[in-house]
Order: structure tokens, then C-alpha cells, then sequence
């Protein structure tokens, strides 16, 4: 039957008449995590019991017609969404045995539809990294290659999801952690506007740019999924009321498309973007004429300083916010310590590792007396520059196009010596993070043998839209539907 090549609707069709059930469909998906994730490591945890007895309360709801589209569907999440009962490490030593007493707001409102958790996946640690590598559990790898790397921190959702050992994932975007592996594996990935999606138990690492939200194989997939995720959450003081709270499905046409004008930022297609990302983009602009949309050069001045921006805002954030893991209330302490000062050095150099005590150091200096105006302050100021591109840009066109990254997928361990190196993998996804924005990243074609993803960007609370645009252009390709070759069977 190839289950694992259904798009979320064919899937809720086949449980609808009774093809196959929810339980039936959760345990062939576990069967294939248990056939291919040696290969991968894109889960921390697998919780097949739980996950069962999901599917069968699944199958109750639908024999009463009290289903949803995304009743007794299969999920994975991102391993920083708390789950009550389950293991949540945000693949770190300092959680490696916390278990939450409550939900996210995301997994709860999922859970409420009778979706089934499969289980939570592999995360660059704390959500720190564009590679998946610095993970306590070890390195995701990408299911198109191996011994590239499935890109981060959403690098185990992506991985599984890619290798269809789940039909869709949740993920995080800090800095380009849903766009930047999805980009990397050949999927869709959404990173809605700040503030549409509750961060209300996913656990922080920069709260004024974390934001939650779907990686799937399509569009619609996750159209479907972000429904069902957003709206105002009065537990999560980001939570943004101007959410649209009604459901949507995916209409502009081909007719609407003529109205629509997209714009090409000229600072995007320099000497840092590689040649074969370039031209898959402008190939896919034809696609995208065809369809009737409308194209014109535009300008986003300033973006060069989006990475230092992020790279001060974020750590800075981070060293606030990773505090609280002191060895006091939860999470690793150490053993036997002579005292209260000898307990917070040991717990933190114990269960940290070594990219999120480099980011918490670099946040500390530049919040410190005598360096916040300096280093901050200034970001903070440049923020707000890029801020302003963005709008400037959205008045003169209706979305925008954009690599998703400058290169497709790199060797493992290839940048991990080089922070500079690694931290330009998201030279193109953190201005859209800065700015609040909401983005998509689509697969629109590969460079020796691994996906190329692109961006499209949009004015606040636009990501229906964007999901639109990207729709139209997956009725016209294939590219979506690819999957790697040694995942392509049963």
C-alpha cells in the first residue's frame, strides 16, 4: 500500500473508510523507525506503548465520527516540547532524565485532536547549532547522503520525516531551524510569524526569536498541521492576539497569481550563495511565471549584519535563560559538592556542552557592565534596520524570494572547528527571525544528489499565503515528492 508515501489527507481517507487503523498505521510507522533509525539517530525516544494506546483511543473516535483530519495521524516532536510523562532532554546531558508533569501547548492542542506522539526527535543541544552535531546523543544523519549533515537544530524532525519514518514533525526556528533542514532533507518547512504559535513548554533558548512550527513533505501537509498549532495562548506572554483563528485551505489560483508581485533581493545572489542554489532558483521563477506571477529586483540593504545581530541577541537571551539549570530544582547535578559555588561550576560544566557554553559565555560578555551598549544595545538597534528592509521591501512587493541556505548539506564534522563557518549556514534565515516574519522553505530541485531549498518570505500573519504560492508551484513539480532511495521501500 506504500503508507509511507501518503500525504497527511490520503492518510486520514485510508483511516476514514477503514482501510487500515490508527493503530495499525502507528505500528508500521514504529516498524520503520525500528528498520532505519540505526542509521540515522533522528530519535532521542520512542515511546511505542504510549503511542499505541494513542492509536486505539484514535480508532474510538473515529468508529463514533468524532475524528478530525488529523485524528490518529502519527507525529514526531522536537524533542524541546515538553510531553507529560515522556522524556524530554532538548538533547542535552542537563535534561537527560526529565520527564515534564505537563504538555506543550502544541503537543496538548495535538493530542486533544488524537494525533499519535510517536515519540521526540534529535535537536542540536538546547536548539544550538545549524548541523545537528552537538547533540548529547550524537549526530542526525541525512537521509540522501549519510555523511552529510540533515541541518539544525530541527535536524532529527527533518530526518525523519525525509526518510518517512513520520508523515510530519513539529520543529523550532530560531535562526533558520525549521528552513534550514528542511531545505537540507527536501521538504517544506513553515516558520510562522512570531507569536502565532504558543511557546508555552517548548524550552527556551532565545525567547524573542524562538518560535514553534511544522516540517513536512508539502505544503498542504503543512497547512494542515499549522491549523491545528496556532492562535493566542494566554499561558505564553509572546502569544499575539491578531492570529487568525479560522481555518483555512490553499485557493489562491492561477488567476490570482497575475496580481501578485514577488521580489528578488540582489544582496541574496552574491559570492556567498553557490551557483547551483542560484540557478535552481531562477528555474524555479519560470515555473513560477508560468503559473502568473509577477517578479521584480529589490533591494534589503543591511542584511550582512543580520548574523552578528542574531549571534549577540540570541546568546545573550540564552546565557538569561539557560540560568535556571543550577542543579537546585531539576535537571543534572553534580556529585557530592563541597559547596553552593562548587554545585552551579560542576552542574554547568558537567551538563552543558560545548557549543551552548560557548554561546552562554559570548551572551554573558555582551550583557555585561561596561559592554551591554557596546554589543546589545547595538544589535538590538540593528534589528530593528532589518526590520525596517523587510517592510520597506513588503511595500514595494506582496512576498519575496530567497535561498534558504548558501550551499546544500555539508560533510559531517566539516565546520564544527570553524564557528564562523557554521554560524554563515544561516546567513539567510536569520534576518526573517529578527524581523518577526513568517517564511516557508520549498525543495525546488537538487545539486549532486542532495536537495536545494528556497525561502519564501511574507508580511506578518501571511503564512496561509505563503503556503498558497508554495502549493502552486508543488501542483506543478515533483520535487516534494522525492524520497532518498535507501528509504524508498517498506
Amino acid at each position: 500500500m506504500d503508507i509511507y508515501k501518503k500525504s497527511i489527507a490520503e492518510l486520514s481517507d485510508l483511516l476514514n473508510k477503514k482501510i487500515i487503523s490508527s493503530l495499525e498505521m502507528t505500528n508500521y510507522f514504529i516498524k520503520r523507525i525500528n528498520s532505519f533509525d540505526r542509521e540515522l539517530n533522528s530519535f532521542i525516544t520512542v515511546d511505542e506503548e504510549n503511542a499505541q494506546k494513542q492509536a486505539i483511543n484514535a480508532d474510538l473516535l473515529i468508529a463514533e465520527k468524532n475524528n478530525t483530519l488529523l485524528t490518529g495521524i502519527p507525529i514526531a516532536h522536537k524533542d524541546l516540547f515538553s510531553t507529560k510523562g515522556i522524556l524530554t532532554t532538548c538533547a542535552s546531558k542537563m535534561l537527560e532524565n526529565y520527564i515534564p508533569p505537563f504538555d506543550a501547548t502544541v503537543v496538548n492542542k495535538l493530542d486533544k485532536l488524537g494525533m499519535v506522539k510517536l515519540g521526540k526527535t534529535n535537536m542540536d543541544e538546547f536548539a544550538m547549532g545549524s548541523s545537528n552535531e552537538s547533540s548529547y546523543f550524537g549526530p542526525v544523519k541525512n537521509p540522501w547522503d549519510l555523511s552529510k549533515v540533515p541541518g539544525g537544530s530541527s535536524g532529527g524532525s527533518a530526518s525523519a520525516v525525509a526518510a518517512r519514518l513520520a508523515p510530519i514533525a513539529t520543529g523550532s526556528d530560531t535562526g533558520g531551524s525549521i528552513r534550514q533542514p528542511a531545505a537540507f532533507c527536501g521538504l517544506t518547512g513553515l516558520k510562522p510569524t512570531y507569536g502565532s504559535v504558543s511557546r508555552y513548554g517548548m524550552i527556551a533558548y532565545a525567547s524573542s526569536l524562538d518560535q514553534g512550527g511544522p516540517i513536512g513533505r508539502s505544503a498542504e501537509d503543512c497547512r494542515i498541521l499549522f491549523d491545528e498549532i496556532k492562535g493566542y495562548d494566554k499561558n505564553d506572554p509572546t502569544s499575539n492576539h491578531k492570529v487568525i483563528q479560522k481555518k483555512s485551505n490553499l485557493k489562491i489560483s492561477k488567476d490570482d497569481a497575475k496580481n501578485i508581485t514577488i521580489g528578488i533581493p540582489k544582496e541574496y545572489f552574491l559570492k556567498d550563495l553557490d551557483k547551483d542554489i542560484s540557478d535552481s532558483i531562477f528555474e524555479s521563477i519560470k515555473t513560477f511565471e508560468k503559473i502568473g506571477f509577477n517578479f521584480k529586483d529589490i533591494s534589503l540593504s543591511n542584511q550582512n549584519l543580520a548574523i552578528p545581530a542574531y549571534y549577540i541577541i540570541a546568546s545573550a537571551e540564552a546565557s538569561s535563560n539557560l540560568s535556571r539549570y543550577d542543579g537546585i530544582k531539576f535537571g543534572h547535578r553534580c556529585s557530592e559538592p563541597k559547596n553552593l559555588e562548587d554545585l552551579y561550576l560542576r552542574t554547568r560544566k558537567e551538563g552543558f556542552g560545548t557549543e551552548v557554553k560557548k554561546r552562554i559565555m559570548i551572551g554573558a560578555y555582551a550583557l555585561s557592565s561596561g559592554y551591554y551598549d557596546e554589543y546589545y544595545m547595538r544589535a538590538l538597534k540593528i534589528r530593528r534596520i532589518i526590520r525596517d528592509n523587510f517592510a520597506s521591501a513588503l511595500n514595494q512587493v506582496d512576498y519575496i524570494f530567497a535561498p534558504t541556505t548558501p550551499t546544500v548539506a555539508f560533510n559531517i564534522g566539516e565546520k564544527t572547528s570553524d564557528a564562523t563557518e557554521m554560524y554563515l549556514s544561516d546567513i539567510y534565515t536569520t534576518p526573517v527571525n529578527l524581523s518577526g516574519l513568517p517564511a516557508a522553505s520549498i525543495p525546488i530541485g537538487f545539486s549532486n544528489k542532495l536537495p536545494i531549498g528556497m525561502q519564501i518570505i511574507g508580511n506578518y500573519f501571511s503564512e496561509h499565503n505563503i503556503l498558497n504560492i508554495a502549493d502552486l508551484f508543488q501542483k506543478e513539480t515533483d520535487w516534494h515528492l522525492r524520497i532518498p532511495e535507501n528509504f524508498n521501500h517498506e
